[in-house]
């Protein structure tokens, strides 16, 4: 086996290597020490009585929740159905928001006709369509989907556009005049040119694939976060309710940890 070589930085260089493992390390510090500084206030508020805990809980009660819920075996079907719902939203939605941006910028007409309507789109209440959403679709899994995917591909294309249209148009200029076709220009340059807000989009889109859940599934569902937080606020059990949040923070968390890697490699590649 090959020995990795040592890499001789200088001194300057090794003082800055070091000063950023030491911001780096202060900032994960700092991360961790406020979550449990909020954790640990939020219980001892709740134990001594300085806030109602039947209002908001407590990290005991939301733990013994999790338990209770994960012994009669619910807990694991209402993540997993939220999880799909919002997983599969997520990829819809992200991939044919791209795909139209693309059809956009590729056809400069159908771009000035439909531009309008994807700004009258956007503004429009989702949750406004939701009755004829499940007249369409049928209720459940299906209305939570396209919940999800109505509000993140709006979203979507109208940020690749942008990002393609900003594209520098001396480069373009230049490519052509070295013959280079359409598609030689939008896979060489544009996208490329484009990558840094995909990657940005896809962590919006984390947050909104989200809340499309959450509102679908306080539509029509009979499993999921969502029917729980609403099943919780009904019966006046709102430690279901905050135990179904911080649950949906976890799981967000987790799905902004999948995507933030591919940004953290698009960068050091280019660096």
């Amino acid at each position: 086996m090959k020995k990795k070589q040592k890499i001789n930085y200088s001194k300057a260089h090794a003082k800055y290597l070091k000063r950023l493992k030491k911001d780096k390390f202060i900032v994960i510090f700092w991360q961790i020490f406020l979550f449990l500084a909020f954790v640990g206030l939020w219980e001892l508020l709740s134990s001594t009585g300085a806030i109602d805990p039947f209002f908001f809980s407590s990290p005991s009660r939301i733990v013994s929740t999790i338990g209770e819920l994960a012994r009669t075996g619910n807990l694991w079907i209402h993540i997993w159905t939220s999880l799909y719902e919002t997983l599969l939203g997520f990829l819809i939605a992200s991939a044919l928001g791209f795909i139209i941006a693309v059809i956009l910028w590729w056809s400069e007409k159908l771009r000035k006709i439909l531009e309008p309507y994807l700004i009258i789109l956007n503004s429009l209440p989702k949750i406004a369509l939701g009755p004829m959403i499940i007249l369409w679709v049928g209720s459940g899994t299906k209305a939570t989907i396209v919940m999800c995917v109505l509000i993140c591909i709006i979203i979507t294309t109208i940020s690749m556009l942008n990002a393609f249209i900003s594209c520098d148009k001396d480069k373009i200029l230049l490519m052509r005049s070295m013959h280079a076709n359409k598609f030689q220009i939008l896979y060489k340059l544009v996208l490329p040119n484009a990558l840094p807000e995909f990657f940005s989009v896809l962590k919006i889109n984390v947050g909104m694939s989200w809340v499309g859940t959450i509102m679908g599934e306080y539509l029509s569902s009979r499993a999921g976060l969502g029917y729980l937080i609403n099943y919780g606020s009904q019966m006046l059990q709102l430690d279901i309710v905050m135990t179904s949040i911080v649950l949906l923070c976890i799981l967000a968390a987790g799905m902004y940890l999948c995507v933030s890697p591919l940004e953290k490699r698009h960068n050091k590649q280019i660096t």
